[in-house]
């Protein structure tokens, strides 16, 4: 977790601060005078002001599929005024946030769950009448951004802080769960003329970052434990039992906050359908959410061989590319030399090689504008292949902020074409601020297309990247740098080339007297090995019977199909509330987006929210938590002076990043009370485009303009990192899946053009030969990523049964001879 800036919503104008600076704003109170005070800026962009968070401390405890965390920030007023800290806090964006509490010295405040606006009132009064208050709320534009308020601290006085959320964790391409604690919160665009308001980041180099954080994972679960990885450095797993059911691990000390916090845990059988029950809490109302148990139904359905066997060979395939600005970022601190537009080429590059024959596509860019790569949606073949690749080859990203909506708007006017479906796959980082505006424009054109979306880089939105493909019945994958994309992006389109699942029905059986009342939205998509969940409401009591059954049945390509899992009535021990919560927070994001077009529908659909987010002590867009210190004695005197947390931001490769946040945060550097500085803001504004400015080394008057070197004497390029042999091969792919015998696939094969042309038995057509060469070689040396080339290998064995090859065995048996495998021809489809 990070925390990051002054973010107010609550005055006409938004506030931001950046690193060292401090805005003013006076409020006028009965008992006390608050004032902001204003702070230099340093010509060195340095954190130069006191920051009262002094460390972090997050605990993540990981049972099967579901993580609790639990995270404690420490502040500390060393100076000699009390503070006011206030600050952003980036979390997951389906985190259920279930508690927060403040301890100040031997006082525990847990605060409550109020309405919005209440609660912000209720903290002000507090604050203007000298005593200690704290808020936390969702920022209204994106669910994955929270607002932090420390008030009235008292110089010399330290507080910590809990807060704890519940989340679900994503099934990666290689069956591992991901959990993310983000560690990074980049600025985000607001489009020109989106409502509401803006989210802005202040952010210093990670180095600068003046809070330290521990982090530890407990991991349980009924079957074995293989291993746990992550982006960052851990101490070694360690084990707490014999069966390896239980594990425990720590991040290694040292942590420089250059990324996020990537965990990925992996268990020793693939996922299985379960069923499980919690029970309500005794002290809640029975008929009420939290009175009544609560089951969670995990699906991981498997199709049939023949279904996955023959994947549409149809369909419009429309990619949507970012290429604004911090597109021009690097991906992640480890890599600097590999960017984030690098980075989503060459996931478009393999999209590209890897589309059926007989689809049709399209490739759209954006920035502050769009472009499209060919005026409609055209037939994949050789031509139109090669003249895509060609320009996404040259796509750049240093073309402005992220204007996704237009296009979208766009994609989604242009008529479908018939028998083709539509699917969309979008490659951004999220950095935009009108995250729900986009969301709800997915969701109301879901009938028309498959969203599938790809965040790239640390920080990006996961709101948005997860937000957009579950509106749009897809599925979301993120690519940070640290592991390789390949597997993913193939799981994507595997997805996409899948038939939809239509007619999807939930049936419950359980004893007399006991009815269920599901919770979570409608399951409208489901993909093969992939976890959809369902959260029902147990009402009543059973007489004898201890044993439920609920059958989903759904119909895929034209055959109808049905999943039966029974489960135990009885409650699981030691689950808490935690399956309670998430059923929640399921509801109220259910909730939210149900919103109807007028004011009295809305303020309803607003009461229910509020109500139930209230009564299960989860979160809501509509609620805050609210904690007010009633017992800290004599009011805190004196001026209350406000500091901002800075963050740790991704670089952009011409050391621009922080100096533009800054800017941003500066063009909205209004008092809380939404009146100007006093010329203060214009001051600021031109001292930072100075600093914006290009660093040119000083010269003498009427100095000689110096002419650079000539090219051959000129300091050699940094040399460039070796290609993967795999995506060379794949790079030399034709469009129908066929590869030329030529000096590169030698060169990929490790051998001479030569000895490729001695090899290849008589008469045998050469494009054929460097076929089965291609896929002997993955099949003999690429096992291991078989994920990321089957589809590929699928089109070339197709294109070889296509072209009536004779002698297969041949083929096969020299191709061995020449690299030494010993592939099966049944092996290569044959």
């Amino acid at each position: 977790m990070a925390v990051m800036l002054w973010w107010n919503e609550r005055s006409t104008y938004p506030i931001s601060l950046c690193s060292s600076l401090e805005s003013t704003a006076a409020a006028a109170a009965p008992q006390q005078q608050r004032s902001r005070q204003q702070a230099d800026i340093p010509e060195k962009l340095r954190l130069t002001n006191t920051v009262p968070l002094k460390s972090i401390e997050v605990d993540l405890e990981v049972r099967d599929h579901v993580a609790t965390v639990v995270s404690t920030l420490n502040y500390k007023n060393q100076e000699d005024k009390p503070l006011e800290a206030v600050f952003v806090i980036p979390l997951p964006g389906d985190a259920a946030v279930c508690h927060f509490s403040a301890q100040i010295g031997q006082t525990h405040i847990v605060a409550e769950l109020k309405e919005k606006q209440q609660a912000r009132e209720e903290y002000d009064d507090a604050l203007s009448s000298g005593q200690q208050a704290f808020l936390l709320e969702e920022s209204e534009q994106s669910p994955d951004i929270f607002s932090l308020s420390v008030g009235s601290l008292p110089p010399g006085e330290s507080a910590s802080i809990r807060l704890e959320y519940v989340t679900e964790l994503a099934v990666q391409a290689d069956d591992g769960l991901r959990f993310c604690l983000p560690a990074v919160l980049n600025p985000r665009y607001q489009p020109r003329g989106s409502e509401g308001p803006r989210v802005q980041v202040s952010s210093v180099p990670a180095s600068l970052v003046p809070y330290s954080l521990s982090f530890s994972v407990q991991v349980s679960s009924p079957r074995p434990i293989c291993k746990v990885e992550s982006s960052c450095s851990l101490e070694p797993l360690q084990y707490l039992n014999s069966d390896q059911t239980q594990a425990t691990l720590k991040l290694a000390a040292g942590h420089t906050f250059d990324r996020d916090v990537e965990v990925l845990i992996y268990y020793k059988d693939t996922h299985q359908p379960t069923a499980v029950v919690e029970a309500g809490q005794a002290s809640a109302q029975p008929g009420s959410l939290m009175g009544d148990p609560v089951v969670m139904v995990s699906l991981y359905p498997e199709f049939p061989q023949s279904v996955m066997s023959s994947l549409a060979s149809s369909g419009e395939f429309v990619f949507l590319m970012d290429r604004s600005g911090s597109m021009g970022r690097s991906i992640n601190y480890s890599n600097p030399h590999e960017t984030r537009i690098t980075s989503a080429r060459d996931t478009l590059l393999l999209l590209l090689k890897s589309l059926p024959m007989g689809c049709y596509f399209n490739i759209y860019s954006f920035w502050s504008k769009f472009i499209q790569m060919f005026p409609e949606s055209v037939k994949y073949n050789r031509k139109t292949m090669e003249e895509a690749m060609k320009k996404v080859q040259e796509m750049g990203a240093n073309l402005g902020g992220t204007e996704i909506l237009q296009p979208l708007q766009h994609i989604y006017s242009q008529p479908c074409i018939p028998k083709q479906p539509r699917q969309l796959f979008v490659f951004t980082d999220g950095e935009v601020g009108n995250t729900k505006e986009v969301i709800d424009l997915v969701k109301k054109n879901a009938g028309s297309h498959r969203c599938f979306s790809f965040g790239i880089g640390e920080g990006a939105n996961s709101a948005l990247i997860n937000g957009i493909a579950k509106a749009g019945g897809g599925h979301a994958q993120f690519i940070t740098g640290t592991d390789r994309m390949q597997p993913k992006v193939t799981q994507s389109l595997k997805f996409a080339q899948q038939p939809v699942v239509e007619e999807v029905s939930v049936a419950w059986d359980l004893p007399k007297g006991v009815s269920a009342t599901v919770l979570s939205p409608p399951i409208t998509t489901m993909f093969q090995g992939q976890r959809s969940l369902i959260y029902a409401q147990l009402t009543g009591e059973s007489l004898g019977a201890s044993e439920g059954c609920v059958t989903v049945k759904y119909s895929l390509a034209g055959h109808p199909f049905q999943n039966q899992i029974y489960f135990s009535l009885k409650p699981a021990d030691d689950t808490g509330l935690t399956l309670h919560r998430l059923a929640a927070h399921s509801a109220i994001r259910c909730l939210e987006s149900e919103q109807g077009p007028h004011r009295e529908q809305q303020d309803r659909e607003v009461k229910k929210v509020v109500e139930l987010s209230v009564q299960s002590g989860v979160s809501s867009s509509f609620t805050a938590f609210i904690a007010v210190n009633k017992d800290n004695g004599k009011p805190v005197q004196g001026p209350l002076v406000c500091r901002n947390v800075p963050t740790p931001v991704s670089k952009r490769p011409n050391g621009t990043a922080t100096r533009m946040a800054q800017v941003l945060a500066l063009q909205q550097g209004f008092s809380r009370q939404g009146k100007p500085d006093n010329g203060f803001l214009s001051k600021m504004k031109q001292r930072f485009f100075t600093l914006m400015k290009p660093h040119k080394p000083p010269q003498k008057p009427n100095a000689a303009v110096v002419k650079p070197p000539p090219k051959e004497k000129r300091a050699a390029a940094p040399p460039q990192p070796d290609r993967d042999p795999l995506l060379l091969l794949i790079s030399l792919q034709k469009a129908s899946g066929f590869w030329l015998l030529d000096s590169h696939l030698a060169d990929v094969l490790g051998k001479t053009s030569e000895e490729m042309e001695m090899s290849k038995p008589t008469g045998v057509n050469r494009k054929v030969y460097a076929t089965f060469l291609a896929l002997i070689w993955l099949h003999g040396f690429k096992m291991d990523a078989k994920e990321e080339w089957e589809l590929l290998a699928g089109k070339a064995a197709r294109w070889i049964q296509a072209e009536n090859a004779q002698c297969v065995t041949e083929c096969v048996d020299a191709g061995n001879k020449l690299l030494g495998c010993s592939v099966k021809m049944e092996a290569l489809g044959f």
